[in-house]
């Protein structure tokens, strides 16, 4: 293995070779090559536990995405990367097309000098020979601790996700005539017990729309819903392509004069949607309407400098900082209003 450590990223996506690694031969010599029977388990198992699928391949796009959909495997991958471009290349189109970080991703490739390329290029990308696979698999970094309905849903999700960015692609207009033709619903509610496994998993694998990078456990947010000074609140988005699944998390500890919004974070996924700033701007409408000012905790991670940005434009100025730690204030003078095409369901 190259780029393992003791305490990496949980892995979000598994990014796969073709040839000598899916299945045995090469595609270009025989068409007729036979899968590897571990390989497809081992995709169907990372499937189920919401662990992305690509592809990074040099090959004939046109003939191995045809050879995978003879083989019923097509849809299990998100923005396979076809062609002739260096491994590093299409490992790195893969993480931008998705939003995360490099550091989210692994590598698996049969061929020494293929990985040896990809860790070069990109060091804290996780790289894995077919026979290591297996092993590394069963690891906590590709095994979340709950799998919720979300988990279950992400390859759907994603792939939705696409059909959007084609239609995108397609549309002849601004960016808002196309966001406003989506029918977006936001719905911000209070979070219940049902909700808290997928809490969870936001904290752990939400980094660039984080206001702290602080993770909670479920036995955390458990007390926090149950604690009469706090308000947990989670917020899901559909539009007419689907639903986003529950994307977004805030945490809040109310008291006088102030609230203290502890935490706020959205799933990346929605960064292209317009809807930064709907959750944050429902907690400050909220909290004037208690008669409160609104604090706000922010800690620089290194990835999260649109969080900071988002509270910058809301008018959040700082009021306190112990080192990385900042805390933000709000008089609750103004509040943005939000685009006029997102439906905003909120108690």
């Amino acid at each position: 293995m190259t780029g393992e450590s003791a305490s990496r990223t949980k892995i979000k996506c598994v990014v796969w070779d073709l040839d000598g690694t899916l299945w045995d031969g090469v595609l270009l010599e025989d068409e007729e090559v036979k899968l590897r029977d571990d390989m497809v388990e081992l995709i169907h198992v990372l499937d189920r536990r919401g662990v992305l699928n690509s592809v990074a391949s040099r090959n004939d796009a046109a003939l191995a995405m045809a050879k995978l959909a003879e083989l019923g495997l097509a849809e299990m991958f998100v923005y396979p990367q076809i062609g002739w471009n260096a491994k590093s290349s299409s490992v790195a189109t893969v993480a931008r097309r998705l939003n995360v970080g490099i550091d989210a991703l692994a590598f698996i490739d049969d061929q020494e000098f293929e990985r040896a390329e990809v860790a070069r290029a990109h060091p804290a990308v996780l790289c894995l020979d077919p026979a290591s696979a297996a092993g590394a698999i069963a690891t906590p970094a590709f095994t979340p601790r709950f799998v919720t309905e979300d988990s279950r849903r992400r390859r759907e999700m994603f792939r939705s996700q696409i059909r959007r960015e084609d239609a995108e692609e397609d549309f002849v207009g601004t960016p808002e005539e196309f966001l406003a033709q989506l029918g977006m619903r936001f719905t911000i509610r209070a979070a219940t017990r049902a909700d808290l496994q997928r809490a969870e998993e936001l904290t752990v694998r939400t980094n660039q729309l984080n206001s702290t990078g602080r993770t909670y456990s479920y036995e955390e947010l458990e007390a926090l819903c149950a604690s009469p000074d706090h308000l947990v609140l989670v917020a899901e988005l559909e539009d007419v392509f689907g639903t986003y699944g529950t994307i977004g998390l805030a945490l809040v500890e109310r008291g006088m004069p102030y609230w203290h919004l502890r935490l706020l974070l959205m799933s990346c996924r929605t960064m292209s949607r317009g809807v930064g700033t709907v959750l944050l701007n429902h907690v400050m409408s909220t909290a004037r309407g208690h008669g409160a000012k609104l604090r706000a905790d922010f800690v620089q991670t290194g990835r999260n400098r649109l969080m900071q940005i988002t509270y910058a434009f809301a008018g959040f100025v700082e009021a306190e900082r112990d080192g990385a730690h900042v805390v933000l204030e709000s008089d609750l003078e103004r509040i943005q209003a939000h685009a006029p095409y997102i439906e905003v369901i909120a108690p």
